[in-house]
Order: structure tokens, then C-alpha cells, then sequence
């Protein structure tokens, strides 16, 4: 159950980071290196190439990094779109609400490389073969890009990030229009970000949690690279129209990478679909034993009924207030939603009974409705999810059937209110006081033949 915590807040500020690099702060140039680069005007001996780093083994790092190196007589410079600044303020609050901003900042290479050789990722390098007046029409762009006033930008995980930037860039720099690859390999945004989260499903977990059909609609593959490593592919096959030649020339591995770069797979035992089995053998468990001894596990009932309302309280406040891409609409608002907290703490409390009750049969009648269109909601068909929202169906269902009994009382071991009627009081109570009043006649008719 600490799993299911640990997705929707602490893995949810790190959502839309996974390609890529964080900083502390912002990274500037020295005046010398600006000048030098501001007065190159023989752009035939610039060098301008993509830097595609590989996945590592942190949530920001699992589909790698994109940047663009120029290097000429006497520089060789990086441009990053991958730096934010945790220090800013309400740096959590704004994320939260889909506004967190990025910059574009220009250093020198040799500080760039370093980490992804520290850490054993993959680096390559692919340069571009772009006429002296595109090289020219690249660097001006960058260089406006990365003055103060134009640095920050407002990010976006699949629309706006360190590689959708530089393919941008790199398209309206280029005089020829360049033809990439329409071979697809994902399809969707969700598809793509399973591929790359194989080895990490509580972070998968979670993105289908939050983020609903918008990750589902159909993209084209210059959109598949938002990922940088899908963007390093694309680019290896793309060409200038015109049967002008490839785009890309040379490619030059930087770094070999190692294969521990990435963390091994999560242990089946502790995933999401493991913590989903173990809940639905919690309700199933709890369903028997009000089948066979008419009790009630009110404490399973309460754990899942809070977990899905606290889940609930991120998954509505992202549905209506936060402007991240793809959070609405999400259906499984039927499901994850702060209602579910009434259930949760109703159960033990009989002035809470009927809302609860009533919370519990309309959950029934729209989980049901979830799994009937979870073949058009690819984030339904998370295993996970759907067996969670199996338990979910089977503790609403048992919940309203025994809270609407008579008997309810009873069954849940609970003193009955005195105040009411014995008509409201139940058939189970009616039928104590009528067996209580049969001994003490019987007690007395003994008494009287003695």
C-alpha cells in the first residue's frame, strides 16, 4: 500500500521531467566565450551536431537528453533546453498546476559530458549537414533564444521539451524542407512512454493514473521525438526534399555507455500488479467471511476506500484546475475521486451510514461502466488498474447490499442507536428483544410450578 502513496505526489513531480537534465540553476556563458561566438561569421567552419544521451537510472533521465553542440575555431559550445531550477519559488505549487518553465542555456562542452560518462549512459553525436547560410540562420536562432529574455519557456513533456524544441529549431533553420521517416513505431504518446518505463511500472503506474485519453490519440512519428533516443532515429533516416541528400552525416559515438547505466527490472513482487493482486485476494478474503460469518472487515473496506479518495483529491484537482497536458479528461475520475474518502471514513460512523451507502451503489454502476469501455481507454488496460478497480466493484457492491440491510448493526458488531424505533432498529434486534422476553416468561412459568 506505501507503493500506491509514493505514485501519485512524490513520483507526479517528477511526471513530466524524463527527458530531460535538471540543474540547480541556471548555467551562463562568461563574456569571452558570448563574444567569441557573437563575432563568427565564417560559418563554413562552424560544426553544428545533435548530442543524443541515453537513458539512466533516474525518473528525470528514462528517455534520455537532447542538445545541440557548435563548435568553431576557438569554441565548442552546448545548447541545453533541459534546465529548471528547483529553488524557484512555489517551484511544487506551479508544477502541480502544469506551469513549470525551462530555459535554454549555451556552456561550454566540456562541462556537458561529464555527467552521462559518470553515470555509463550512451552519448552520440550526429552532425548535421546544413548549408553555411543554414548553419548561419541555426546559431543566430540559438543565440536569440538563450539571452535572458527569451531563455524560459513554458514546458511541456510531449509537446515541448529539450528534443520537440531542437527539431523545431532545426526545421526553421534549414532553407530545404526536410522529409523524416512516417514509419511508426509506438503509435501513441502512452505507447511510447510504456516502451521507455518497461523497467519502471510503478512510474507508468502512475502516469496512467493521472493522465487520461489525450495520451491516447493517434501521433505521427516526428512526434514520437519528444523521446530524444526516438529523435536520434529519426534523424539517422531523415532527408532533405528534393532527393537532396540525408541530413545527417557523420555519427560519432561519444561515450560506449554500460549496461548497468539503467536500474534492472522491478522484482514482480513489488509492482503495481502484485499490490493489485494482493488487494483483490483482500476482497475476496473479506467477501467470504461476511458470506460465512456474517462480519464485516471494516478496516479493508476503510484502507481502500481512503487510498482511492487521497488519489482521488490529485487525479480532480489535475482534471479541473491543472493545465498539463493530457490530464483531461480521465475517466477514472468515476473511480479516483475524493468521494470514495466518505465511504472510507463512513463505515465507522452511523451518521454517515446512508451517504456512504449511496456513494458505495453508484460507485458499483460506474466501475462497471469502466470496464465495459476499458478496450477504447488504453490507460483502463493498465493490469494493474483493472484489477484494482475489480476490488474496487467488489467492496462497493458488498458495502451497499450490507449497509442497506436491516441488520446492518449487527453484522458490523455495532451497538444500535436506543433513540430509534424498533421498527428502525431492524428485524435482527426485534428478534433478540422477542427471544429475551420468551426466556424470562418461561424463566417465570418454572419458578411458578416450583
Amino acid at each position: 500500500m506505501k507503493n500506491i502513496l509514493y505514485v501519485i505526489l512524490p513520483l507526479l513531480l517528477a511526471l513530466l521531467f524524463p527527458a530531460d537534465t535538471v540543474a540547480e540553476g541556471a548555467v551562463v556563458l562568461s563574456e569571452p566565450e558570448r563574444d567569441v561566438i557573437v563575432r563568427t561569421n565564417d560559418n563554413d567552419t562552424l560544426r553544428i551536431s545533435l548530442v543524443t544521451c541515453w537513458p539512466g537510472p533516474e525518473i528525470y533521465e528514462l528517455a534520455g537528453h537532447e542538445a545541440i553542440r557548435i563548435t568553431g575555431p576557438s569554441f565548442d559550445q552546448v545548447w541545453n533546453y533541459g534546465i529548471f531550477d528547483f529553488n524557484e519559488p512555489n517551484f511544487v505549487g506551479r508544477f502541480v498546476a502544469g506551469k513549470t518553465d525551462y530555459k535554454v542555456v549555451a556552456y561550454p562542452f566540456r562541462w556537458f559530458l561529464p555527467e552521462y560518462i559518470s553515470r555509463g549512459s550512451r552519448v552520440e553525436e550526429q552532425e548535421l549537414l546544413l548549408t553555411a547560410e543554414e548553419k548561419l540562420r541555426l546559431l543566430q536562432a540559438l543565440r536569440e533564444n538563450a539571452l535572458p529574455e527569451n531563455a524560459t519557456y513554458r514546458y511541456n513533456y510531449v509537446r515541448n521539451n529539450c528534443a520537440t524544441r531542437i527539431v523545431d529549431m532545426v526545421d526553421s533553420a534549414s532553407t530545404r524542407r526536410i522529409i523524416y521517416p512516417d514509419t511508426l513505431h509506438y503509435g501513441t504518446f502512452r505507447a511510447a512512454m510504456r516502451a521507455y518505463h518497461r523497467n519502471y511500472p510503478w512510474y507508468q503506474f502512475g502516469i496512467d493514473l493521472v493522465l487520461g485519453s489525450g495520451l491516447d490519440r493517434p501521433i505521427t512519428r516526428r512526434q514520437e521525438m519528444f523521446i530524444p533516443v526516438e529523435m536520434n532515429k529519426v534523424f539517422a533516416s531523415a532527408r532533405f526534399a528534393g532527393n537532396r541528400g540525408a541530413v545527417v552525416g557523420k555519427r560519432i559515438v561519444l561515450n560506449e555507455g554500460r549496461s548497468d547505466a539503467i536500474l534492472p527490472p522491478t522484482p514482480w513482487y513489488l509492482t503495481p500488479l502484485a499490490a493489485s493482486i494482493l488487494m483483490a485476494m483482500l476482497t475476496i478474503a473479506t467477501i467470504f467471511v461476511w458470506k460465512i460469518q456474517k462480519r464485516l472487515w471494516r478496516w479493508w473496506l476503510s484502507t481502500y476506500f481512503i487510498l482511492c479518495g487521497l488519489a482521488g483529491i490529485v487525479v480532480t484537482y489535475l482534471v479541473f484546475f491543472s493545465s498539463h497536458e493530457a490530464t483531461s479528461p480521465n475517466l477514472l475520475i468515476l473511480w479516483l475521486n475524493p468521494l470514495q474518502l466518505i465511504i472510507g471514513i463512513g463505515i465507522w460512523f452511523r451518521s454517515m451510514r446512508w451517504p456512504a451507502v449511496a456513494i458505495a451503489g453508484i460507485d458499483v454502476i460506474t466501475l462497471s461502466l469502466l470496464l465495459i469501455v476499458r478496450g477504447t481507454h488504453a490507460q483502463i488496460s493498465n493490469p494493474a488498474i483493472l484489477i484494482m478497480i475489480l476490488s474496487g466493484i467488489g467492496l462497493a457492491a458488498l458495502y451497499a447490499i450490507i449497509g442497506a440491510s436491516e441488520s446492518y448493526y449487527n453484522i458490523i458488531g455495532s451497538t444500535p442507536d436506543p433513540s430509534r424505533s424498533p421498527s428502525r432498529q431492524g428485524a435482527g434486534s426485534l428478534s433478540a428483544r422477542r427471544a429475551t422476553h420468551s426466556r424470562k416468561k418461561g424463566g417465570a412459568t418454572k419458578r411458578e410450578r416450583h
